[in-house]
């Protein structure tokens, strides 16, 4: 696709989206309930403190009924069995981190904040390289679905940040 057909399409499509709020609340909705599922995640490994993990490992393996001979199942038992407290409480820390960068970024971008969209633009990117190489490498419809995600958001929010600065620009040499 040329340039110039790509921009069309931003322009026909997204043209209000810089006027109206919904397209930052709706992202701001999906970061905090990615928020909001790390940190359940968390939560709940939490719980495991103490705990021998290697027996939850089998024993989430046995109640979704995944057969231990395939190749997943037994990444999850083995990678439970080398898990001991000190690790537990730093993936706990780990999803606390996230999910407060998630609930700060969605609170910025529901209140349309510059900083929140700069945020969401690098929070967002930085993922790209890893989820284009995970697709080359062996492409699946749910990594193919996460990337276009991602993409389509960035680009969104390129697009806006693109848009309002041009905007404020325009403003400020007619003031």
């Amino acid at each position: 696709m040329r340039h110039d057909v790509i921009v069309a399409f931003f322009r026909r499509h997204l043209r209000h989206a810089c006027g109206s709020a919904a397209g930052l609340r709706t992202i701001a909705a999906f970061e905090a309930a990615k928020g909001a599922l790390v940190l359940a995640v968390g939560m709940g490994l939490l719980s495991f403190v103490h705990y021998y993990a290697q027996n939850v490992g089998e024993e989430i393996v046995r109640r979704f009924h995944f057969n231990l001979a395939h190749h997943y199942p037994r990444i999850f038992i083995d990678a439970a069995s080398h898990i001991d407290d000190s690790r537990l409480r730093l993936l706990v820390f780990a999803a606390l981190f996230y999910s407060t960068l998630r609930f700060v970024e969605a609170y910025g971008l529901w209140r349309m904040r510059a900083w929140a969209e700069w945020l969401a633009i690098f929070s967002g990117g930085v993922y790209l390289p890893l989820e284009l190489y995970e697709l080359v490498e062996k492409a699946t419809l749910v990594k193919a679905t996460v990337f276009i995600l991602n993409v389509g958001i960035v680009g969104y929010l390129v697009y806006v940040r693109w848009h309002r600065s041009d905007r404020n620009d325009r403003s400020n040499q007619q003031g």
